[in-house]
């Protein structure tokens, strides 16, 4: 089995990301996190039942209507969601997930881990994909640092 660094490697180096749960808010956690993806030249597809568009980017209101197909999703839902979306996520094919988890439990479920490692899917179980993003914010990097120092950065 991977590990979870190799894990996140893995996810950050395809190109093509469905952001599942991107808010419609401009100033929302996710849409910061949803530009430095695209700035990094990441080709990210947005998806939000709620919202026509994010970002200038036309917004899928499920991942299985994404096409072409895209190589992983990164998920930033209510945890009580991520099952349901997650068996979507299988549904269209998707064989690597990022369950995101900054403060508190995030995206992240055991049970939709479980289902992800029962069906052969790649999953990352939480961390903020922005620390392990190159040449980004200093705030974004100390906080992989101080994970370091306590311990908990993935091996």
């Amino acid at each position: 089995m991977s590990t979870t660094l190799e894990l996140i490697q893995d996810f950050l180096a395809q190109n093509r990301i469905a952001f599942i749960g991107v808010s419609r808010d401009k100033n929302d956690f996710s849409r910061g996190l949803f530009r430095e993806l695209c700035n990094q030249g990441y080709d990210v597809v947005p998806v939000n039942p709620e919202a026509p568009e994010i970002e200038g980017r036309f917004c899928f209101a499920q991942v299985q209507s994404i096409a072409p197909p895209v190589d992983g999703a990164l998920l930033m839902t209510a945890p009580e969601l991520t099952d349901r979306i997650v068996r979507d996520c299988a549904e269209a094919g998707i064989k690597r997930i990022w369950l995101y988890r900054g403060l508190g439990t995030g995206a992240v479920s055991d049970s939709a881990v479980e289902f992800c490692r029962e069906n052969g899917i790649k999953v990352v179980p939480g961390y903020c994909p922005y620390m392990f993003l190159p040449k980004t914010q200093l705030v974004h990097r100390a906080h992989g640092f101080v994970m370091k120092l306590a311990g908990n950065y993935p091996e």
